[in-house]
Protein backbone atom coordinates (compact mmCIF):
# COMPACT_ATOMS: atom_id res chain seq x y z
CA UNK A 1 0.00 0.00 0.00
CA UNK A 2 3.00 2.42 0.32
CA UNK A 3 3.22 2.17 -3.36
CA UNK A 4 -0.40 3.10 -3.96
CA UNK A 5 0.34 6.29 -1.36
CA UNK A 6 3.15 7.34 -3.43
CA UNK A 7 1.11 6.88 -6.54
CA UNK A 8 -1.62 8.96 -4.90
CA UNK A 9 0.85 11.36 -4.60
CA UNK A 10 2.36 11.81 -7.70
CA UNK A 11 -0.68 11.97 -9.58
CA UNK A 12 -1.38 14.84 -7.62
CA UNK A 13 1.68 16.89 -8.33
CA UNK A 14 1.87 15.66 -11.98
CA UNK A 15 -1.38 16.48 -12.89
CA UNK A 16 -3.43 19.08 -10.87
CA UNK A 17 -5.47 19.28 -13.10
CA UNK A 18 -7.25 15.94 -11.54
CA UNK A 19 -8.20 17.95 -8.39
CA UNK A 20 -10.95 19.14 -10.27
CA UNK A 21 -12.11 16.65 -11.82
CA UNK A 22 -15.37 14.81 -10.69
CA UNK A 23 -18.73 16.28 -9.34
CA UNK A 24 -18.01 18.58 -6.68
CA UNK A 25 -14.62 20.74 -5.04
CA UNK A 26 -12.67 18.81 -2.32
CA UNK A 27 -11.46 20.52 0.20
CA UNK A 28 -9.19 19.60 3.29
CA UNK A 29 -5.50 19.93 4.45
CA UNK A 30 -2.55 17.95 5.89
CA UNK A 31 -2.94 17.61 9.74
CA UNK A 32 -0.34 18.69 11.42
CA UNK A 33 1.49 15.69 14.04
CA UNK A 34 2.10 18.42 16.50
CA UNK A 35 -0.79 21.10 16.38
CA UNK A 36 -3.93 19.49 15.24
CA UNK A 37 -3.62 16.69 17.34
CA UNK A 38 -5.41 16.22 20.99
CA UNK A 39 -2.68 15.46 22.69
CA UNK A 40 -4.78 15.06 26.56
CA UNK A 41 -6.75 12.24 24.42
CA UNK A 42 -3.70 9.83 25.03
CA UNK A 43 -5.18 9.63 28.75
CA UNK A 44 -6.16 7.76 31.09
CA UNK A 45 -2.92 5.77 31.43
CA UNK A 46 -3.57 2.69 34.09
CA UNK A 47 -1.74 0.04 35.33
CA UNK A 48 -4.35 -2.71 36.34
CA UNK A 49 -7.50 -1.07 37.75
CA UNK A 50 -5.44 2.24 38.47
CA UNK A 51 -5.40 5.09 36.75
CA UNK A 52 -1.52 6.45 37.03
CA UNK A 53 -2.41 9.66 35.09
CA UNK A 54 -5.84 10.27 35.08
CA UNK A 55 -8.11 12.06 32.85
CA UNK A 56 -11.60 13.49 32.81
CA UNK A 57 -12.39 11.74 29.79
CA UNK A 58 -14.26 8.34 30.07
CA UNK A 59 -12.41 5.37 30.07
CA UNK A 60 -13.56 1.41 29.73
CA UNK A 61 -12.70 -1.22 32.41
CA UNK A 62 -9.53 -1.94 32.62
CA UNK A 63 -8.09 -5.68 33.76
CA UNK A 64 -7.75 -5.24 37.83
CA UNK A 65 -4.44 -6.45 38.63
CA UNK A 66 -1.51 -5.15 37.64
CA UNK A 67 0.72 -8.24 36.77
CA UNK A 68 -0.62 -10.14 34.04
CA UNK A 69 1.48 -12.96 31.81
CA UNK A 70 1.87 -14.12 28.27
CA UNK A 71 2.73 -17.70 28.35
CA UNK A 72 5.93 -17.65 30.34
CA UNK A 73 6.83 -13.83 29.73
CA UNK A 74 5.60 -11.77 32.87
CA UNK A 75 4.36 -8.28 32.72
CA UNK A 76 2.70 -5.07 34.02
CA UNK A 77 -1.18 -4.96 32.47
CA UNK A 78 -0.96 -1.60 30.88
CA UNK A 79 -3.87 0.65 29.62
CA UNK A 80 -3.92 3.86 27.52
CA UNK A 81 -5.40 5.15 23.95
CA UNK A 82 -3.28 5.44 21.09
CA UNK A 83 -4.00 7.14 17.72
CA UNK A 84 -3.81 4.83 15.33
CA UNK A 85 -6.14 5.54 12.11
CA UNK A 86 -6.58 8.60 9.58
CA UNK A 87 -10.10 8.69 8.11
CA UNK A 88 -11.59 11.02 5.23
CA UNK A 89 -15.21 11.04 5.13
CA UNK A 90 -16.79 13.00 2.48
CA UNK A 91 -19.70 13.00 -0.14
CA UNK A 92 -17.00 13.41 -3.15
CA UNK A 93 -15.86 10.44 -4.50
CA UNK A 94 -11.87 10.15 -4.79
CA UNK A 95 -11.50 13.39 -2.58
CA UNK A 96 -8.38 12.78 0.15
CA UNK A 97 -9.20 15.09 2.59
CA UNK A 98 -6.24 14.73 5.04
CA UNK A 99 -3.87 14.73 1.72
CA UNK A 100 -4.37 18.51 1.91
CA UNK A 101 -7.74 17.85 -0.04
CA UNK A 102 -6.61 16.03 -3.14
CA UNK A 103 -9.42 15.07 -5.88
CA UNK A 104 -8.69 12.33 -8.17
CA UNK A 105 -9.42 10.51 -11.33
CA UNK A 106 -8.73 6.89 -11.12
CA UNK A 107 -8.73 6.77 -14.41
CA UNK A 108 -11.69 4.40 -14.82
CA UNK A 109 -15.66 4.74 -13.97
CA UNK A 110 -16.02 3.67 -10.61
CA UNK A 111 -17.19 5.48 -7.22
CA UNK A 112 -18.20 8.04 -9.50
CA UNK A 113 -21.64 8.26 -8.67
CA UNK A 114 -23.28 11.53 -8.15
CA UNK A 115 -22.80 13.45 -5.16
CA UNK A 116 -25.78 12.57 -2.80
CA UNK A 117 -26.71 15.16 0.17
CA UNK A 118 -29.81 16.30 2.07
CA UNK A 119 -31.98 18.05 -0.24
CA UNK A 120 -33.64 21.06 0.95
CA UNK A 121 -36.69 20.71 -1.24
CA UNK A 122 -38.44 17.92 1.08
CA UNK A 123 -39.33 14.82 -0.32
CA UNK A 124 -37.69 10.95 0.05
CA UNK A 125 -34.53 12.64 -0.27
CA UNK A 126 -34.72 15.31 2.18
CA UNK A 127 -32.50 13.78 4.78
CA UNK A 128 -30.56 11.37 2.51
CA UNK A 129 -26.79 11.32 1.85
CA UNK A 130 -24.21 9.21 0.62
CA UNK A 131 -20.72 9.25 1.82
CA UNK A 132 -17.37 7.67 0.72
CA UNK A 133 -14.09 6.76 3.80
CA UNK A 134 -10.77 5.97 3.13
CA UNK A 135 -8.81 4.71 5.84
CA UNK A 136 -5.21 5.35 6.74
CA UNK A 137 -2.87 3.86 8.76
CA UNK A 138 -1.06 6.36 11.03
CA UNK A 139 0.77 5.09 13.84
CA UNK A 140 1.92 8.95 15.61
CA UNK A 141 3.52 7.74 18.40
CA UNK A 142 5.50 5.21 17.01
CA UNK A 143 7.04 7.10 14.00
CA UNK A 144 7.17 10.08 16.01
CA UNK A 145 9.04 8.85 18.71
CA UNK A 146 7.42 9.80 21.66
CA UNK A 147 8.07 6.73 23.42
CA UNK A 148 10.79 4.49 22.81
CA UNK A 149 10.98 0.45 23.05
CA UNK A 150 7.31 0.02 24.32
CA UNK A 151 6.25 -3.33 22.58
CA UNK A 152 2.53 -2.20 22.89
CA UNK A 153 2.38 0.81 20.54
CA UNK A 154 1.07 0.18 16.87
CA UNK A 155 3.87 0.34 14.67
CA UNK A 156 4.55 1.37 10.80
CA UNK A 157 4.35 4.84 8.55
CA UNK A 158 1.38 6.45 6.87
CA UNK A 159 0.08 4.34 4.58
CA UNK A 160 -3.74 4.40 2.76
CA UNK A 161 -5.16 1.22 3.99
CA UNK A 162 -8.56 1.20 2.89
CA UNK A 163 -10.47 2.75 -0.36
CA UNK A 164 -14.64 2.46 -0.37
CA UNK A 165 -14.49 3.80 -3.43
CA UNK A 166 -13.43 0.20 -4.98
CA UNK A 167 -15.80 -1.47 -2.29
CA UNK A 168 -19.01 -2.77 -4.47
CA UNK A 169 -20.38 -3.63 -0.43
CA UNK A 170 -20.12 0.06 0.29
CA UNK A 171 -22.44 1.42 -2.03
CA UNK A 172 -25.18 -1.01 -2.45
CA UNK A 173 -27.38 -1.72 0.24
CA UNK A 174 -28.64 -4.85 -1.04
CA UNK A 175 -24.85 -6.48 -1.12
CA UNK A 176 -23.85 -5.31 1.77
CA UNK A 177 -26.61 -7.42 3.80
CA UNK A 178 -23.65 -10.23 2.86
CA UNK A 179 -21.92 -9.40 5.60
CA UNK A 180 -24.89 -8.20 7.95
CA UNK A 181 -28.03 -10.42 7.42
CA UNK A 182 -28.83 -9.78 11.14
CA UNK A 183 -29.60 -6.06 9.92
CA UNK A 184 -33.38 -7.27 9.01
CA UNK A 185 -33.85 -8.17 13.13
CA UNK A 186 -33.41 -4.43 13.84
CA UNK A 187 -35.00 -2.67 11.44
CA UNK A 188 -37.96 -2.01 13.27
CA UNK A 189 -39.22 1.09 15.41
CA UNK A 190 -38.71 -0.97 18.82
CA UNK A 191 -34.80 -1.62 18.21
CA UNK A 192 -34.51 1.65 16.88
CA UNK A 193 -36.07 3.56 20.14
CA UNK A 194 -33.43 1.71 22.35
CA UNK A 195 -31.13 3.54 21.03
CA UNK A 196 -31.61 6.47 22.70
CA UNK A 197 -30.25 4.83 25.88
CA UNK A 198 -26.91 4.13 24.31
CA UNK A 199 -27.46 8.03 22.99
CA UNK A 200 -27.53 8.92 26.36
CA UNK A 201 -24.85 6.51 27.86
CA UNK A 202 -22.00 7.73 24.94
CA UNK A 203 -22.55 11.15 25.78
CA UNK A 204 -22.38 10.72 29.67
CA UNK A 205 -20.12 8.72 29.34
CA UNK A 206 -19.34 5.35 27.32
CA UNK A 207 -21.74 3.67 24.72
CA UNK A 208 -23.32 0.51 25.62
CA UNK A 209 -21.08 -2.43 23.67
CA UNK A 210 -24.42 -4.72 24.42
CA UNK A 211 -26.15 -2.77 22.16
CA UNK A 212 -24.35 -3.28 19.09
CA UNK A 213 -26.96 -2.56 16.33
CA UNK A 214 -26.50 1.45 17.80
CA UNK A 215 -24.63 4.47 16.93
CA UNK A 216 -25.89 6.18 20.19
CA UNK A 217 -27.05 9.69 18.98
CA UNK A 218 -26.30 9.00 15.38
CA UNK A 219 -28.33 6.55 14.42
CA UNK A 220 -28.32 2.66 13.58
CA UNK A 221 -25.25 0.95 13.03
CA UNK A 222 -27.01 -0.92 9.73
CA UNK A 223 -26.38 -1.00 7.06
CA UNK A 224 -22.61 -1.18 7.32
CA UNK A 225 -22.04 1.17 3.88
CA UNK A 226 -21.74 4.92 3.72
CA UNK A 227 -26.13 5.49 2.91
CA UNK A 228 -27.57 7.54 5.45
CA UNK A 229 -31.17 7.81 5.51
CA UNK A 230 -31.29 9.94 8.34
CA UNK A 231 -28.83 12.75 7.94
CA UNK A 232 -28.86 15.75 10.78
CA UNK A 233 -26.09 17.66 9.58
CA UNK A 234 -22.60 17.11 8.17
CA UNK A 235 -20.97 16.14 11.57
CA UNK A 236 -24.00 13.57 12.54
CA UNK A 237 -23.79 11.89 9.82
CA UNK A 238 -19.93 11.63 8.85
CA UNK A 239 -19.64 10.61 11.94
CA UNK A 240 -22.62 7.86 11.64
CA UNK A 241 -20.61 6.42 8.56
CA UNK A 242 -17.15 6.53 10.16
CA UNK A 243 -18.44 4.35 13.21
CA UNK A 244 -20.31 2.10 10.08
CA UNK A 245 -16.97 1.64 8.95
CA UNK A 246 -15.04 1.07 11.71
CA UNK A 247 -17.49 -1.71 12.11
CA UNK A 248 -17.71 -3.44 8.85
CA UNK A 249 -13.86 -3.50 9.03
CA UNK A 250 -14.59 -5.35 12.59
CA UNK A 251 -16.86 -7.95 10.56
CA UNK A 252 -14.44 -8.62 7.90
CA UNK A 253 -11.75 -9.62 10.41
CA UNK A 254 -9.55 -6.63 9.37
CA UNK A 255 -9.52 -4.76 12.51
CA UNK A 256 -9.48 -6.82 15.95
CA UNK A 257 -9.97 -6.25 19.42
CA UNK A 258 -7.14 -4.78 21.64
CA UNK A 259 -8.95 -3.89 24.83
CA UNK A 260 -10.00 -5.60 27.90
CA UNK A 261 -8.37 -8.63 29.25
CA UNK A 262 -8.50 -10.36 26.17
CA UNK A 263 -6.25 -7.96 24.59
CA UNK A 264 -3.13 -8.43 26.93
CA UNK A 265 -1.70 -10.97 25.71
CA UNK A 266 -2.66 -10.09 21.52
CA UNK A 267 -5.01 -8.56 19.60
CA UNK A 268 -8.04 -10.72 18.95
CA UNK A 269 -11.15 -11.86 16.59
CA UNK A 270 -13.98 -8.92 17.58
CA UNK A 271 -16.28 -9.77 14.69
CA UNK A 272 -19.30 -7.50 16.65
CA UNK A 273 -17.15 -4.44 17.58
CA UNK A 274 -16.98 -3.15 21.30
CA UNK A 275 -17.99 0.34 20.79
CA UNK A 276 -15.98 1.60 23.82
CA UNK A 277 -12.48 0.70 22.01
CA UNK A 278 -12.70 3.73 20.19
CA UNK A 279 -12.65 7.90 20.37
CA UNK A 280 -13.13 10.07 16.91
CA UNK A 281 -10.98 13.56 17.23
CA UNK A 282 -11.88 15.66 14.28
CA UNK A 283 -9.11 16.94 12.33
CA UNK A 284 -10.75 18.62 9.17
CA UNK A 285 -11.93 20.97 8.14
CA UNK A 286 -11.16 22.96 11.77
CA UNK A 287 -9.23 20.14 14.21
CA UNK A 288 -10.47 19.74 17.63
CA UNK A 289 -7.86 19.78 20.13
CA UNK A 290 -9.04 20.43 23.35
CA UNK A 291 -12.28 20.67 25.49
CA UNK A 292 -14.39 17.57 26.53
CA UNK A 293 -15.88 16.93 23.42
CA UNK A 294 -12.42 16.62 21.57
CA UNK A 295 -12.46 12.90 20.87
CA UNK A 296 -16.06 11.64 22.16
CA UNK A 297 -16.87 7.83 21.85
CA UNK A 298 -18.87 6.72 19.36
CA UNK A 299 -22.48 7.88 19.47
CA UNK A 300 -22.13 10.96 21.67
CA UNK A 301 -23.93 13.79 20.73
CA UNK A 302 -22.82 16.37 18.24
CA UNK A 303 -24.66 18.97 19.90
CA UNK A 304 -21.99 20.34 21.48
CA UNK A 305 -19.74 19.30 18.22
CA UNK A 306 -21.31 20.68 15.71
CA UNK A 307 -20.15 24.25 16.00
CA UNK A 308 -17.58 25.43 13.43
CA UNK A 309 -17.19 21.97 11.84
CA UNK A 310 -18.59 22.93 8.83
CA UNK A 311 -18.04 25.76 6.36
CA UNK A 312 -20.46 26.24 3.56
CA UNK A 313 -18.77 25.08 0.14
CA UNK A 314 -15.25 25.40 1.24
CA UNK A 315 -15.00 23.20 4.39
CA UNK A 316 -17.83 20.11 3.91
CA UNK A 317 -15.33 17.24 3.67
CA UNK A 318 -14.60 15.69 7.02
CA UNK A 319 -11.42 14.36 8.54
CA UNK A 320 -10.90 12.30 11.44
CA UNK A 321 -8.48 11.16 13.77
CA UNK A 322 -9.14 7.39 15.55
CA UNK A 323 -8.44 6.69 19.17
CA UNK A 324 -8.04 3.22 20.14
CA UNK A 325 -7.97 1.69 23.53
CA UNK A 326 -4.76 -0.24 24.17
CA UNK A 327 -4.58 -2.89 27.22
CA UNK A 328 -1.07 -4.53 26.77
CA UNK A 329 1.26 -6.54 29.28
CA UNK A 330 4.15 -4.44 28.80
CA UNK A 331 7.52 -5.92 29.85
Amino acid sequence: MALVLAAILGLATATPAMADAGPGRCTGSFVNPITDICWSCLFPISIGGLDIWPSSRPDPDNPDLPVCLCGLRPGIAMGFWEPVRLADVSMKPWCFVNLGGMKLDPGFDIGFRSISGPSAVGGASQYYSSWHVHWYAYPLIYWMEIVADFLCLESGSIDILYISEIDPLWQDSELTAIINPEAVLFANPLALAACAADCVASTAKLPIDEMFWCAGCQGSMYPMNGNVSASIGHVQASRLVLSRFAYKLHRELVSWGTMGSKGLCGKYLMPVMRKQQYRFQATNPNPATSGRYACPPIGASTTFQSAGQVIPAIGEDMGYLVWRKRNCCAL
